[in-house]
């Protein structure tokens, strides 16, 4: 078909579905951009997007698709692994608004629910009442239902409660063709009502039927009987001895039958207590071998991982220094979970199984977790394989492919061995050994090189082999994560060619136009067609940053993001607050992350030849309209570059994108206000009553909001009548030599702002021995220049401050910054700004001598073996310190680049119990919150976690917040009166409790 032709029927089917759909209707480049990856090397943008706002929207698109002959693909949380969820089809994202728990029945333990209802989050709702999902895949935090069931998803929980299909009762599902209908378990009195009735149903079922009869004995014979047999249609399930039942029949279909519309499906208890074991052996290969000695006691779960794995979680801080001295000696460990109504039987069955593998056969070194809080830590590292593996440092960027194989678990041993000589033949190891040991599933990401036709050509014969090496053992291609395109093409070395021609009948019953999901599980699409690496090679841009993980290329840092969506969740950590606020794929880091990929695609040189003109969406580069809409949410909290599995650097790559984008270009008034707040700061400071009362007064504070792009609802900041600068040169010399230097870092907001936060640290660090020094000239760390992508101006600002500190930074002064998103442009931003400046060397060595006031407080301390001055609790005998009770809001930055620790460790010392909110960002993020358009989001953010919980807080409770964006926002939405670690620091000291 000539593109125009085509333009022209999506055009019409825009339409239509606008017209009739209450929904969002995105046949946009960027929505067709966001949604042209899930978490496959597969790379195929949609025809368009529809976000249905309930069920019936999300069947009437369906019903408009099949009147234009449009193909369907429903999806939910976009995790695919096989490219499942990629297709040129129009995309219904249920996700955002189907996510409705519609009816529990607890004495039966049933539930009925929409399909975008994320795991986590119905679990969370199903708590109150003892219960929840039995399966629970590692992406449980943004998995949806009806991606479960599409997927017949499974995690290490299966173990105890099966697959997915073990828990669907009943479908209420939507053929293309329309017929609608309620699918479950079938006995003859409900299979002859149904042929009684007529029609398309009867006529389905009755070819179901006759499908059944015909295959009955290679449907019994060549399905593997494992535990994890995902590969395939499950067929089985229609056999008599399981009650031809047609719901189980389509779990696993990965939307290439029918459109779920809900799903009725069976729960469990939640495990009253649980224990976890950890047994170490010395090779991945003997922790397989041991795995049937375990199975009869029954485990929850039973994980394996490989020494490989446990090192990259070491280095991406997923495993800390508590989790490394948990784990027993070895270079293979199983993680052997346990459960019990009472924690002693949990911990009983714990007991049990040390003293039968100890008594047994090659006995393995072990660990006994009994804390919760540990236990949890251990199974987050196991849970982190994808991400952590994703790009082991000093070796070829790793994928998928060929990573969820099964086995059956008594052979589980002998296949790692063979597996491994496989990787070995083929030259791509070592890799990391993972996954679902107790059912035989093998996780694992290889360095296949998908970038040229050599690699690609080099993989198939991979995945050839690998299958049939699989199908030896009686083992599945997939163990979880279903066929998609990667596997539906090796089905046969599987099942044979007589199973997969009763697949294709299975599918030509329900779709016989072949408009659902098509080209994947029957009919597949070749597995080294539309390999996104392979049609990605754009010309490499001049960029500011250095990108250093990314081997300075900006290209790989567009690319890094792998789609594990963890930035989909609802709570947890700090990414992503403008998805959680809006719902919207295009506004979570995985969404942008996949648009900026799709804009360096369609850059010239972005592909070769026709590949590059089919596969590219966004093709007006760094002036793409698309891809600023795309970023202008985001807040630049940096939370993705330590929440996100692998480390995308959202804030950073926006910087860069707003540098090229407004190149040469008047910008929006915002970044000519907030972005040079500094240098009106300074102005400021010659008369700030004036300056204050300016901006205030009701008409002229108005129109300075209004010309200046600041919204009208955001009251401005106060200057200060003295900044702190000025005071610490009018101020009197200290008493006494003096000790250690440290200088005092004055950025804007603590300068122009709340001197009195610089004025409190002064005497904590004098009381901890330090002498105190402010640079003389005025100074500043280029954050509101870098975070307006005003980079070549930030450049230079840095340049200057670097020059200043630079004789201090070489004599082994420490810096000590305030304000935490400053201290982070010292930490992150400046060497990566400044990497190939003459000035590079000093920006790194004001990387390493820059603190957070904790942090030097704790390194102090640490030395000392004990308090210091600056934490007063018990230091002084007979002083009657009562511990403060506080709860804290870690700034975003502090989050990401530095981390609370040190402050823990700081404030433990000086007697402050202090709960630290795990409630996300606070949605004002410097610039962010104050600019018009984004007030709204701004809020609900807040809204969403921190007002609420410091709302909730105690009577007496103290409210620390050290970013300045923090304490305005805690201040504009909650009575709270937040305060900086260094004002209760200062409160806390002997001298001032004295006087």
């Amino acid at each position: 078909m000539a593109v125009s032709a085509k333009h022209k029927e999506w055009d019409a089917l825009r339409r239509a579905l606008t017209e009739r759909v209450d929904g969002e209707v995105r046949f946009d480049p960027g929505s067709r951009a966001a949604y042209a990856h899930d978490s496959s090397n597969y790379q195929r943008p949609p025809i368009g997007v529809v976000v249905p706002r309930g069920v019936e929207a999300g069947a009437e698109a369906v019903r408009v698709c099949a009147e234009h002959g449009a193909p369907v693909l429903s999806r939910g949380g976009g995790t695919s692994l096989a490219g499942q969820c990629v297709n040129t089809a129009v995309v219904i994202d249920w996700s955002k608004y189907c996510r409705r728990l519609v009816s529990l029945d607890t004495a039966a333990r049933r539930a009925v629910v929409e399909p975008g209802a994320c795991l986590d989050d119905l679990n969370a709702e199903l708590s109150g009442h003892g219960l929840m999902v039995g399966p629970k895949p590692s992406t449980h935090d943004t998995c949806t239902i009806g991606g479960m069931i599409g997927n017949n998803s499974c995690g290490a929980s299966a173990q105890a409660y099966g697959k997915m299909v073990d828990s669907v009762v009943r479908l209420e599902v939507l053929t293309y063709d329309g017929v609608r209908m309620w699918v479950g378990e079938t006995g003859e009195e409900e299979y002859a009502r149904i042929q009684a009735a007529g029609g398309r149903r009867a006529e389905i079922y009755r070819a179901l039927r006759e499908l059944r009869d015909d295959g009955l004995e290679p449907i019994r014979t060549r399905f593997p009987a494992i535990p994890r047999r995902v590969s395939g249609y499950n067929l089985d399930s229609l056999l008599p001895e399981k009650h031809f039942d047609v719901a189980r029949a389509l779990v696993g279909s990965e939307s290439t039958l029918v459109t779920v519309l809900r799903a009725e499906i069976e729960l469990v208890p939640v495990p009253a207590h649980q224990s976890l074991v950890v047994l170490g052996y010395d090779d991945i290969a003997l922790a397989g071998d041991a795995v049937p000695r375990i199975l009869p006691s029954e485990p929850l779960a039973l994980e394996g991982m490989d020494e490989r794995l446990l090192d990259l979680a070491k280095r991406h801080r997923l495993a800390g220094p508590r989790v490394v001295k948990d784990m027993p000696g070895g270079a293979g460990w199983l993680m052997v979970r346990f459960g019990g109504d009472t924690k002693e039987a949990a911990d009983a069955r714990a007991r049990d199984l040390i003293e039968r593998v100890a008594a047994g056969p090659n006995p393995p070194r072990h660990t006994f977790v009994r804390d919760p809080a540990e236990e949890e830590l251990l199974w987050k590292v196991r849970e982190a394989g994808l991400g952590a593996t994703a790009y082991p440092p000093g070796r070829p960027d790793t994928h998928e492919g060929w990573e969820d194989s099964a086995v059956p678990p008594d052979r589980l041993g002998d296949y790692l061995r063979d597996f491994r000589a496989l990787i070995r033949e083929f030259g791509y190891g070592p890799v990391s050994l993972y996954g679902h040991f107790g059912q035989g599933c093998v996780h694992t990401r290889i360095p296949f090189d998908l970038e040229d036709p050599e690699g690609a050509a080099a993989y198939r014969r991979f995945v050839e082999r690998a299958a049939r090496l699989v199908a030896s053992y009686g083992g599945s291609l997939s163990g979880e994560h279903g066929d998609g395109q990667a596997r539906g093409e090796l089905l046969p070395l599987m099942f044979g060619a007589e199973v997969v021609r009763l697949f294709e009948r299975f599918k030509a019953v329900f779709d016989p136009a072949n408009r659902m999901n098509p080209g994947k599980i029957v009919h597949p699409r070749r597995l080294d067609d539309d390999l996104d690496h392979l049609a990605y090679g754009p010309a490499e841009p001049r960029t500011r940053f250095a990108f250093p993980d990314d081997h300075h290329r900006f290209t790989h840092a567009a690319a890094r993001c792998v789609g594990i969506g963890k930035c989909r969740a609802s709570s947890g950590g700090v990414m992503c607050p403008s998805y959680r606020a809006t719902g919207e794929e295009e506004h979570s880091t995985r969404g942008r992350a996949r648009i900026l990929m799709e804009m360096m695609r369609g850059m010239p040189g972005g592909g070769s030849g026709a590949d590059r003109d089919e596969a590219a969406v966004i093709t007006d580069g760094w002036r793409s309209q698309d891809v600023r809409n795309a970023l202008d949410l985001c807040l630049a909290c940096k939370g993705c570059r330590s929440d996100c599995p692998v480390n995308v650097d959202m804030a950073t790559y926006k910087a860069e994108f707003l540098h090229h984008h407004y190149a040469g270009r008047i910008r929006p008034p915002a970044h000519y206000t907030m972005g040079w707040l500094p240098v009106w700061a300074r102005l400021a400071a010659v008369a700030p009553r004036a300056a204050n009362t300016a901006l205030h007064l009701p008409g002229l504070g108005r129109a300075a909001k209004r010309i200046g792009g600041i919204d009208p609802r955001r009251d401005m900041p106060r200057f200060a009548a003295e900044r702190f600068t000025d005071w610490f040169r009018r101020r009197p010399a200290p008493d006494g030599p003096g000790g250690d230097r440290v200088v005092l870092w004055p950025d804007t907001f603590t300068n122009s702002f709340h001197p009195h936060i610089g004025r409190a640290a002064v005497r904590v660090l004098e009381a901890a021995g330090y002498r105190v020094e402010v640079p003389p000239a005025p100074l500043c760390c280029g954050l509101t220049w870098i975070s307006t992508g005003q980079l070549g101006t930030a450049a230079r600002v840095l340049r200057r401050t670097v020059r200043a500190l630079a004789p201090r930074l070489r004599d082994g002064v420490p810096v000590v910054g305030l304000e935490p998103s400053c201290t982070a442009v010292f930490r992150a931003d400046a060497p990566e700004l400044l990497h190939d400046d003459p000035l590079a060397a000093d920006a790194r060595l004001l990387r390493d001598r820059t603190r957070t006031l904790a942090e030097l407080l704790d390194e102090r301390q640490q030395e000392a073996g004990g308090p210091s001055p600056g934490a007063a609790h018990g230091v002084v005998a007979g002083l009657d310190t009562p511990r403060v009770r506080a709860v804290a809001q870690p700034h975003c930055h502090q989050h990401a680049v530095m981390g609370f620790d040190a402050d823990r460790r700081v404030l433990a010392r000086a007697g402050v119990d202090v709960d630290v909110l795990d409630a996300g960002c606070c949605g004002l993020a410097g610039d962010f919150g104050f600019e018009r358009g984004h007030y709204e989001v701004s809020v609900k953010i807040a809204e969403q976690g921190v007002w609420p919980a410091l709302r909730d807080a105690a009577p007496g409770t103290e409210v620390l917040a050290d970013g300045f964006s923090c304490r305005t926002q805690i201040t504009a939405g909650t009575r709270a009166r937040p305060r900086h670690l260094a004002e209760l620091l200062d409160e806390l000291l002997p001298a001032r409790r004295r006087g």
